[in-house]
């Protein structure tokens, strides 16, 4: 599988058709770079062709006019059949400079991750997931994201016509069915974060590294084991009985990089309990998870795992009919 000379490699590819599209305004490549009908996930709903995306990079590129999206990692697997599969994880960062889907043009800088799963045949992206820290941006634009998610249901016509969260029942298939690699560090952080999902939490202070310092969603950075305990404590006691199923897992070793692994998971079930969430309200919540994690001889050092807010919060907003 070749990636034109101007790429070194498939990572290089990754990075360097990002760059480009989003820092370079080759807005239009995305044509070239995107299936005509590819699918695209995010915990705030699905889109079907590359139109879709390119309206949508074009007005955050109106808004957030000097964004940048900085590589920290591709993580990725390669089959046969189904191609490549990069787990891309971003650092971005952008002013609010015009007025947008965020509102008044309000000066203020923010800085939040993204993780996008992209399938890739040949230099064409097929198939996609990503999940951006939302509420982390929501935060540092100085708004709440509950309140924020009141505002976005109205601004798009109320509860009736407001655009529906991603849930398995609305996913299409877009022919990326592989499920990863055998790597065992990917096996071991699956391994990791069902035994958390199974309430392990004791796990995470006897085998995380007692320095680890954890990037998670809604722009919050741990230090140390009991305070990644903290976060995965108040996601899962908010949705204490909801299913938890991991849908992609890769591991890495090598490449100057900590060995490393990338899993794609999510939770399906009620929010039937108190955590990060609030006061239970019993509506149906589907989470769309993604986690990286880089181990070193100490334990599992480095973790980033995010999950959308604010989509959490529609889903839970649509429902209870509190908007």
């Amino acid at each position: 599988m070749t990636y034109a000379e101007k790429w070194k490699d498939f990572p290089d590819y990754i990075i360097g058709i990002t760059k480009e599209i989003w820092e370079g305004r080759g807005t239009e490549t995305l044509n070239r770079y995107y299936a005509p009908d590819i699918p695209v996930r995010t915990p705030m709903g699905i889109s079907r062709g590359n139109q879709g995306v390119i309206a949508a990079t074009m007005a955050t590129c109106h808004e957030f006019p000097d964004r940048q999206l900085l590589a920290e990692d591709v993580i990725w697997s390669e089959s046969e059949e189904h191609g490549h599969l990069s787990s891309h994880r971003l650092l971005t960062t952008a002013t609010h400079l015009q007025d947008g889907q965020f509102g008044k043009a309000s000066g203020k800088k923010w800085t939040v991750r993204v993780i996008a799963d992209c399938a890739a045949k040949g230099e064409t992206i097929y198939d996609e997931w990503l999940v951006r820290d939302y509420g982390g941006l929501v935060r540092q634009l100085g708004l709440e994201p509950e309140e924020y998610t009141r505002d976005l249901i109205a601004a798009e016509g109320g509860p009736e016509l407001a655009t529906a969260p991603f849930t398995p029942e609305i996913d299409l298939d877009g022919g990326y069915h592989g499920s990863g690699n055998d790597n065992e560090w990917g096996a071991g952080y699956a391994d990791t974060l069902t035994r958390i999902m199974n309430k392990d939490f004791n796990h995470i202070l006897v085998d995380y590294d007692r320095a680890v310092i954890g990037e998670y969603a809604s722009g919050k950075q741990a230090i140390g084991r009991e305070a990644a305990c903290q976060f995965w404590v108040g996601l899962r006691s908010s949705f204490p009985n909801a299913q938890f199923k991991i849908h992609h897992q890769i591991g890495m070793d090598g490449g100057m990089m900590s060995p490393r692994a990338a899993i794609r998971w999510s939770l399906d079930g009620t929010h039937d309990g108190w955590g990060a969430f609030g006061r239970p309200t019993g509506a149906k919540v589907h989470v769309m998870g993604m986690s990286h994690a880089e181990f070193g001889p100490w334990g599992l050092r480095r973790e980033f795992s995010l999950y959308d807010e604010v989509a959490i919060w529609k889903q839970i907003l649509l429902q209870t009919g509190d908007t």
